[in-house]
């Protein structure tokens, strides 16, 4: 196990025990609804966007205590669109995780429905003024907003993924380049410069993150395509090579694979680069970014 993984695994583990709190179950029949919520959040996941909140805002230092919410408000919003990914409508998946995905688990409604609770959710939860002063969390709101919506976030990004081979763009390439760094990268994106904003950073250093995040993100998605090729079900704990399946447009079926590789290894560089402003207290962020491109699952 390398030092990031460590590290990784540390955070996780200090996080899930936390998550619990989050989910006072109702008296009534309501309570299936946050059962399902709750069952998406907490078996498994990386856990690597709150870990980017954390680890930013330590930059600053911000103890992890005091990024609890907004960490805990970003997994929520991120569980949401995995629900909502795997629907019969979207990606049709059977498992997430290794195990039976909320669909399967509960039935299509709920899963729906534990979607939207959590979408809500993480804006609750970031309202709450142990999360920070005012001011941030009315930054951090808009914030999410942007990155997790239909213009500029995640949500555009997965309309762009659901109809891209019906594109006519001609330009392939820049039409996954936008898939990337909407649907994955732009909550990425919110988690490091969430940390900044936690942390008062100057221009430069929210900037710096920022950069660091989209580098990180498109090489997120990559490493995501290039597993789906040649990863291990078992350790993925879902179904793959569905993208070649249902004829998705990734840097993988662009490129290939080896040319593939060899963008996200310069990107992989591109990201550590952003970070010397920082000095020596970025060291497990740039371990991070090396762990991104050599993950298997």
């Amino acid at each position: 196990m390398t030092d990031i993984q460590t590290v990784l695994g540390e955070y996780s583990q200090w996080f899930n025990r936390h998550l619990d709190s989050f989910f006072p179950l109702p008296a009534g029949q309501e309570k299936r609804v946050v059962e399902a919520m709750r069952y998406s959040v907490v078996n498994g996941g990386k856990r690597l966007r709150p870990f980017l909140v954390s680890e930013t805002a330590a930059l600053f230092g911000i103890p992890r205590e005091q990024t609890l919410n907004t960490a805990a408000a970003l997994e929520m919003l991120h569980s949401y669109s995995l629900i909502h990914d795997d629907l019969p409508a979207m990606d049709n998946d059977d498992l997430r995780r290794g195990l039976p995905t909320c669909h399967k688990q509960f039935d299509e409604a709920t899963a729906i429905l534990a979607g939207d609770g959590l979408l809500t959710y993480a804006f609750e939860i970031l309202s709450r003024p142990q999360t920070a002063d005012s001011e941030t969390r009315l930054a951090l709101i808009s914030l999410l907003s942007r990155d997790a919506g239909a213009f500029r976030g995640m949500i555009a990004g997965q309309m762009l993924d659901l109809h891209a081979e019906q594109s006519r763009e001609e330009n392939k390439n820049r039409l996954v380049t936008r898939i990337e760094e909407m649907k994955t990268g732009c909550l990425l994106r919110f988690a490091c410069e969430a940390g900044a904003l936690l942390g008062r950073a100057s221009p430069e250093q929210r900037q710096a993150l920022i950069n660091y995040a989209r580098a990180v993100g498109q090489t997120f998605q990559i490493s995501d395509d290039i597993l789906d090729v040649e990863g291990s079900p078992e350790l993925m704990g879902k179904t793959l090579n569905k993208d070649q399946t249902q004829g998705k447009v990734t840097f993988v079926s662009l490129y290939g694979l080896e040319p593939a590789k060899k963008i996200a290894a310069e990107l992989t560089e591109q990201a550590k680069d952003t970070l010397r402003i920082f000095g020596t207290g970025a060291e497990n962020l740039h371990r991070l970014a090396d762990f991104i491109i050599t993950r298997n699952h």
